[in-house]
């Protein structure tokens, strides 16, 4: 199963949509801790809406503790960063990797760049910055899956 790390998130409503869509699609949670905010705080809870409790979703104390978690159970760490070194259409994605994304105000840090198995950017058009965090999260998302056949069907179970 595919999974998406949230590294620190700070913005509530950008944290919600992703596990909204990761319940939506099968796609495990792993949020790094610290978080910026509470999840009980309204926005988050109001942009995750009833799916949040139907999203498989672990925390993490730290990085170091994630990171000592997902080595430990095999997966490959894939950073989507802007200045990534592979484009995500030449990547090849496998069952079981983790693609993490980083905090909207600040990134990641060196420590989870020197961790990351690969490093991954979205082409985009020349003097424009970035896209926001749940849009790329949900690209990159939806071509892992394709990728590894893991869209669930309609009767509930992976392709």
């Amino acid at each position: 199963m595919l999974r998406l790390a949230l590294f620190q998130p700070d913005i509530p409503q950008n944290a919600g949509t992703m596990i909204r869509m990761a319940a939506c699609l099968g796609i495990a949670v792993d949020i790094v801790e610290p978080a910026a905010f509470d999840v009980s705080d309204r926005h988050f809870r109001r942009s995750g809406m009833d799916y949040l409790e139907r999203a498989a979703v672990m925390r993490h104390d730290s990085f170091a503790a994630f990171d000592e978690w997902r080595r430990g159970s095999g997966h490959r760490l894939l950073l989507a960063e802007t200045d990534g070194a592979t484009p995500l259409p030449d990547f090849a994605f496998q069952p079981g990797d983790i693609v993490l994304v980083g905090r909207e105000s600040a990134g990641v840090t060196t420590e989870v760049r020197t961790a990351a198995d690969a490093s991954l950017h979205i082409p985009m058009r020349p003097g424009l910055r970035s896209l926001n965090v749940a849009l790329a999260a949900a690209m990159v998302i939806g071509e892992a899956l394709r990728q590894t056949g893991g869209y669930p069907r309609r009767d509930g179970h992976e392709a």
